[in-house]
This record gives C-alpha cells, structure tokens and sequence, in this order.
C-alpha cells in the first residue's frame, strides 16, 4: 500500500500523516510507503525519521514523474494555494490549484492505462465553490444538490478541479472522492493567506498573547470544523467503499464536510468565557470590504446528511472547538493553566 500526500507538510497533511503513522494501515492493510510531496519541507521534519515516509521536496507538478515512478494507491492531494492568495494573483491560483491538478489527474490516467492500480483520489475542496449570485441566491440550507456558483477565483479553481475527477473517475480513469472542507479553525501556528484564516486568528493569537483583527462584522455567520473532524472526515472519505448501503460512498456527488455554524460574534463572546476579558480585548473589529466579499459569500448553514451517512458528525459546539486547540500540542498559549482547566473552569465552561 503506497499513500501519496500532497501538500504533506502543511497543517492538514501533518495531521493527515501523524493519523496515518499511528495506524500503519490503509482500509486493513499495512501502509508499505508513505509519500510526502511539498514545495516547503522544514529542515528537520519531524515525519523523516520514520521508516515508512519518503520526502519529495519542490513543485508538485515538478515531482509527478518521480511520485508516480512506483504505482500509487492511494494519492491525497491537499496541495494548495489559498482563497485570498489566488484573488490577488490569478496566475498562481490557475497554475496551483487547476494546472497542477489536472497534471496529477493525467499521472494518475496513465498509470491506470498501463499498470494499474486505478488510483483512489482524495481531493480536499472547499465551501467556497458556492457563493450567492445576484440572480440565483443561496437557500437558506445548502447541500450537494445545491448549485454552485462561486464568488471568487479560489471557488471557481476547486468546483473546476471537481468536475475534471467527476469525469476522471466515470471514465474508470481514477476513483475519485471530493471532500468540501468548511473553514477549518482553530489552526494552530502561523496565519497563511486564507480569507478566512482570521477566523483562527480572533482565537489563536489572543490566547498567545497578540492582538489580532476581526476584518468583519461580528454578525457575520460562518460554517466551522475543528481540524479533529477535518482530518478524521477527510480519511473516512478516503477510506470508504462505494455503494448504496447506509455508510459506503454512493454516487459521484462531493461530500460536504460536517458543519457547525456560529456567528463571529458569538466565537468571540465564547473567547472572553472561556478566557477572561485580558484575553477577548485583544481582538479589535476592523471590517475589511474586500475579505467580507469572500467569506460573507460563502453558505453558513448546511444539510449535513450525506456526511452523516458516513458517520460523521459537526462539532457539537464552539466552545469544544477551543477546547481542541487548547488541547493541542503546537498550540501557543499565553497563560498555560488554560490549557489543563477544571471542571467548570475555562476551557471546560461550556
């Protein structure tokens, strides 16, 4: 069993990694080779050390021949320029996201052409393939039989890259699997180029200590998962058989990842509980027109059946959204006891 991960070292394919290690199997069967592709690796990766991990460093479209030189089961491309990234630079966004994955797209139609596998294809895309157009608003709760129409480059590169494997996969080229990502927050370490990534931000630096910007209105409602269910969704998709039964993968529609849907203001309100007013004073509301153009596009309320078929379930709250970053290893917190709470205290305050 040889698992490609793109985009191997960002937030998600770390975790992706760590949950892959620690089991050492794909579906039952025991991982032989774990590959990690990315144009950053850091200089000591933690993951190297590891028997069953080999490193390509550089431009996926660069390393497709060395990644396909031995045949991929499996291959989860989570490699990605980000939504704010490909609004100010078209160019980078067509080249990262669509260019390169029609590239792997192609690698992997030729392995199944000549020596198989048909690979299995995990592409992780994102709530902002929909967006509400003035002729065609979104309805009050959107699913996958909702159209998309998407409101920015970022949208319309992933919705691109989802009908190219809709097509791949009816033509037996790959089997391909779409999971719709929702904002993923909190995300521990360095704010990227998401529009969204404030959405971490209002959380993540307060708690260390630095203030950060809220660059919409505190009324704006959002759609959140925690990187736990992210990543646990993501592998689930991966993992799971095609069929009509309840809890196997019917048809070639995207899953919509699970949704918990919460005001910025009410994160921020959730903040100050669990933290104390030091902490929630931090974040200064500074509306940004150009973010709440992306972000206010995007549905923030969702039918999460066909995720629950799969068993998997939306963060039960906010506050338990927290409560896994404050739990998590790589998290930065200024006051640490916040970290190991009591039962009715900070982040155990529902």
């Amino acid at each position: 069993m040889r698992i490609v991960i793109t985009g191997g070292f960002g937030f998600l394919g770390r975790q992706v990694t760590s949950t892959l290690l620690k089991t050492r199997t794909f579906r039952g069967a025991p991982i032989d080779r774990l590959v990690l592709v990315d144009r950053i690796v850091p200089s000591e990766p933690q993951s190297a050390s590891d028997p069953l991990v080999e490193i390509m460093r550089g431009d996926l479209i660069d390393h497709l021949g060395e990644a396909f030189a031995e045949p991929v089961d499996v291959l989860i491309h989570l490699a990605a320029a980000v939504s704010a990234e490909c609004e100010a630079d078209f160019d980078l966004g067509m080249g990262a996201n669509l260019d390169t994955t029609r590239a792997l797209l192609e690698a992997a139609r030729t392995q199944s052409a000549t020596c198989g596998p048909t690979p299995r294809l995990v592409f992780s895309s994102s709530v902002a393939v929909y967006g509400s157009d003035p002729a065609l608003p979104l309805p009050s709760v959107v699913s996958e039989a909702t159209l998309p129409t998407p409101r920015s480059s970022y949208g319309i590169q992933k919705l691109v890259c989802e009908q190219l494997i809709a097509d791949y996969t009816r033509r037996g080229f790959v089997d391909g699997r779409v999971a719709r990502l929702m904002t993923v927050s909190v995300r521990p370490g360095k704010p990227n180029a998401a529009a969204s990534g404030f959405l971490s931000g209002i959380v993540r630096e307060p708690l260390a200590g630095l203030p950060a910007i809220c660059p919409v209105h505190p009324d704006l409602r959002v759609a959140l998962a925690s990187p736990r269910r992210t990543v646990e969704a993501i592998l689930r998709i991966a993992e799971v058989e095609r069929g009509v039964e309840k809890g196997r993968l019917d048809g070639g529609l995207p899953v919509n990842l699970p949704a918990l849907t919460v005001s910025v203001a009410e994160m921020m309100a959730t903040l100050r509980q669990m933290a104390g007013d030091a902490v929630a004073d931090l974040v200064t509301v500074t509306p940004d027109p150009a973010v709440e153009a992306i972000v206010g596009s995007w549905p923030s309320v969702f039918d999460n059946a066909r995720a629950a078929a799969l068993g998997l379930d939306p963060d039960p709250s906010f506050a338990s959204v927290v409560r896994d970053y404050l739990a998590h290893p790589d998290a930065v917190l200024a006051d640490p006891s916040l970290a190991a709470g009591k039962p009715g205290q900070g982040p155990w305050a529902d």
